[in-house]
Formats: C-alpha cells, structure tokens, sequence
C-alpha cells in the first residue's frame, strides 16, 4: 500500500529489477557533473494522496518518497528507467567474496541545501540513524547491517551480519536516503537533502513547492520551480489541466474518463506499468480469517476481469499475487483462485463464513471506492454480509486500518518495490504470520541469484495458495499532460517521482 502504501501503500501511492550482489559492475559507473539548466519555466503537476508529514523516517505512507526522494533527497544508489541499480551519491563500490562487506567510493562535490559538505560521515549517520531513529517498519530492512565506517571522506565501507541479496536494492528507496547531521530537526517541515530541488513551501490541503537547487553537484533540472498540487475529486483533476492549471495528471484517477484527453491534440497519455498491487487485505488476526477456506471462498467469488473492467476500465493487469511483472520472479498465478461463485459459495458454508459480516473500510480514494462497491456485490452474492465504511486518507485510514488493525477486509494499493514480505508478516496490518512463507523469505535473500528467483517464485505461490489476501490489480501507471512536455516515465516502479528529467 506499498507499502508502500502504507508503509507500503498509494496511497501508498507514488510509484525493480534483479538485484546483482556480485557488484563491481553493476557500480561501475561514473556519476555526472554539473550542467547548465535547460531553461527556467515553471511546472505544476496534479497528484492525489497529500502527505500527512514531510517525514518518511516516522511517517507512513508513498506520497512522501514520491515528491521528496531523488528530488530533494539522494541515495548511494538508485534504480534506472529498466530497473538496474546504478550510481548515485556513490560513483562505484565494491563487494567482497563472502558478500558481506560493501565498499562504497562517494563522489567529491555533493553539498546539502544547508551548506555542508556530503563525505561518508553523513553516510554512516544515515545508516545508523534507521536503525536509531526510524519508527516505519521499513526501518527493518536495515536490520542485517552489523556496521558502517566512514573509512575516508569519500569512502563508506558497510558490513553486514549475513549475505543479503535484498540489502542493495533496498539501498534504492527511502531506507537509503541520505541525510545532513545538522538537518534532521524538522524533517515533517523542512526536509535538507542533496538532491536537484530544495524544498520551498508545503501550502498544507492544496499543494507542495520545490525549486531549482542551482548549487546541486549533478545535472541540474530544467525547470526552476515545480508545484506538486494535490487533488481529492478525480473530476477536479482533470479539469485542472483540461483548464490549463496545472500541465500534467501524474496520476489519473478516473481512467474512463480518459477519451477526453485522447481525442484532443493538446495532450499526450502515458500509459506503462507500476508496482501498485491493489491489494483486498485481510486482517488475519480475526476468527473469521483464520480459516483458509474462507479466504479462498474470498478470492474465488471475485470475477477479478469484470471488477478491473468496471472499477478501472479495464486498464492494468491481473496478477495473482504480490508480484508485478517487472520482477524477476514473477509468475502468473490467477489460476490459482479462478472466479468460481459456486465453489466460493461452497467453501463458506463449509468454514461457517456464510452469512457473517465483514466490515469493509475503505480509504477515500478513487479506486477504493470504485472496486469496493464491486467486492461488496460480488461477496454478498456467495452468501457474506459486507458493511462498507469511508474512511478519510490518509488520516483516519493510517490510524485506524493501518496502525490499530481496526477492520476486516481492506482496499489499498501497495507501490512501494519487492515488498511481498514486508506487507505479509504478523506485525504488519495483514497480520499474516505463516512460518514456512518467512522461511522462503529467507532462503531467497541468502542463497545466490538463481536460488533468490526461485525461493521468492515459491513464496509468491504459497502467498496466493494459502490466500493472505486478494490482489485485485495491478495499477497501470496513467499520466495525462501537456504534448510539450517532456522525460515523463512510462512506468512507475520505483517509489520516487523524478523531476529532474521533466522538461518542455
């Protein structure tokens, strides 16, 4: 929701390829120079889902990572348009034989927008503080870091306690932000990065402001300024740019609608993929739940074609489980729990499910809201009583689906990248606690690149076998903007929005 949502969400919103841990190559690339700016316009782009805070190390939530991270925040590494893992803050590093020690060489003229001086110290306080100072469950991901050494200004070394094959992938989002010793005190507020933008005003309900860092190190952005304005009507967010208000959808959110842009000359459509899993989400912990055949009952009374047809438009795909095609292991696994009315009908008379009430909260977010109506009839149909509730996003949702587990069944994207594991665990909002789907975890990240693809392919499967949740869709990524507008991406499977490519 991923998630992240959630930590794993889209509202989780936003926004992966195979990760090579054998790394000389993969990190050997040089990083740029500072250019010149291509022009000064300014730029306004429409989103849904505004932040709750500017600070992703305690606050949940995609909306954050999208403006901010590559933006306004850099990383050692990041992810290309394909998804490879390339350099960033670091031009290279190496790894050792036993894959446990990584040696980062930084580059030598970043700055933070505060004035200091980027070196491998503010590497190891970024490090250290995740594991200190971040409160998400993300945070987790740095927990196999035994240390981090700043063995010159600009060279970092890291130690893990164990082989990852996950570490350096998750070194690409929010987790490996870098940060400034003397620019974490208002981070909800006033967030300090090295990044091509600094961050100018947040006007809170309506819209985010960056501007042009024309001290960055890199190649600096084209455009000066670039509103991130944010809208909760999907018909608002059209007729903003239909009105010339703002000059890109980044997110449509009433894909029927679409025609109106695409019979007009004016605009341009971009239309590619995205890590958003639009998850049904289960709490777990409920007695209801505990039966498997009540969750399988679930996921076979849903015809899943005509939901995507009548909640989506038919536009995105149908996965089967918490993979995106864009993942190495991806598998398609909508066989697993074909629709079949009758058989779901079966399976909750045998569990003892039929005729129960499920309570189905909804975020206040277009698909939600649209998808659940369809979850709602298609559920009641096989013989289960369903009570929707809206509940504001991200506020109410975050509190009380999120954080207090306060529900049932849930609809919530989850964009963040590889984050099947993550969402499905017992202390996650799925509280999902299966030992043999952690071990697969396990053996994947440990084992060498053949033995992570197949042990994440048999914890996808077990996933969808054992029926943790219902993977609706998988989000196409939609944008909408104006025909000169340039460097837009076609898909969306990181969790950061770059800015920095846009031009006119």
């Amino acid at each position: 929701m991923k998630s992240s949502f959630p930590t794993r969400v889209v509202a989780f919103l936003a926004s992966a390829a195979l990760l090579s841990v054998t790394a000389c190559s993969a990190g050997s690339g040089t990083s740029s120079g500072g250019s010149s700016p291509g022009g000064g316009q300014d730029l306004s782009i429409g989103l849904v889902a505004e932040p709750a805070s500017l600070d992703f190390t305690t606050t949940d939530g995609a909306a954050i990572p999208q403006a901010l991270l590559g933006n306004v925040y850099e990383t050692l590494v990041k992810q290309d348009d394909s998804g490879k893992i390339v350099p960033s803050l670091a031009k290279s590093w190496t790894v050792s034989a036993d894959r446990k020690t990584y040696t980062f060489d930084l580059v030598d003229n970043a700055k933070f927008t505060n004035g200091k001086q980027f070196t491998a110290s503010d590497a190891v306080f970024s490090i250290n503080r995740v594991k200190t100072a971040w409160t998400i469950s993300l945070k987790s991901a740095m927990d196999v870091v035994s240390a981090a050494t700043a063995v010159s200004p600009t060279k970092l070394q890291v130690t893990l306690a164990k082989p990852s094959n996950d570490w350096l992938f998750r070194m690409t989002t929010r987790i490996g932000a870098m940060f400034s010793e003397t620019g974490v005190s208002a981070l909800a507020t006033a967030p300090v990065g090295t990044g091509p933008f600094k961050f100018s005003k947040w006007n809170r309900g309506d819209s985010i402001v960056l501007t042009r860092n024309d001290d960055y190190w890199g190649t600096k952005p084209n455009f000066a300024q670039i509103t991130l304005k944010y809208f909760k009507d999907a018909t608002a967010l059209n007729n903003a740019l239909l009105t010339s208000t703002i000059n890109v959808i980044g997110t449509v959110q009433a894909p029927e609608a679409l025609s109106q842009f695409t019979s007009n000359s004016k605009y341009q459509v971009i239309e590619g993929t995205t890590n958003g899993e639009v998850l049904l989400s289960f709490n777990n912990s409920r007695p209801v739940f505990k039966d498997v055949r009540t969750r399988q009952a679930i996921r076979m009374a849903i015809d899943h074609k005509a939901l995507l047809d009548t909640c989506w438009a038919g536009r995105g795909k149908l996965i089967g489980s918490m993979v995106p095609p864009t993942d190495p292991w991806y598998e398609d696994l909508t066989g697993i729990a074909p629709y079949d009315l009758a058989k779901a009908k079966s399976l909750l008379q045998a569990s003892g499910a039929a005729g129960q009430t499920l309570r189905l909260r909804l975020p206040t977010l277009p698909y939600a809201t649209s998808c659940g109506q369809v979850v709602k009839s298609d559920l009641e149909q096989a013989g289960l009583k369903v009570q929707i509730d809206q509940l504001e996003f991200p506020a109410a949702w975050l509190t009380t689906v999120f954080k207090n587990a306060d529900y049932d069944m849930s609809i919530i994207a989850h964009v963040e990248p590889r984050d099947l594991g993550a969402v499905f665990n017992a202390k996650y909002y799925t509280r999902y606690d299966d030992p043999t789907l952690q071990a697969d975890l396990a053996a994947a990240d440990a084992g060498d690149e053949a033995t992570q693809v197949a042990d994440m392919k048999k914890a996808a499967r077990r996933l969808s076998e054992q029926a943790a949740g219902d993977w609706l869709f998988l989000l196409p990524n939609l944008m909408v903007a104006d025909k000169d507008i340039k460097g837009l991406p076609t898909n969306a499977i990181t969790e950061a929005f770059d800015l920095s490519k846009l031009s006119r």
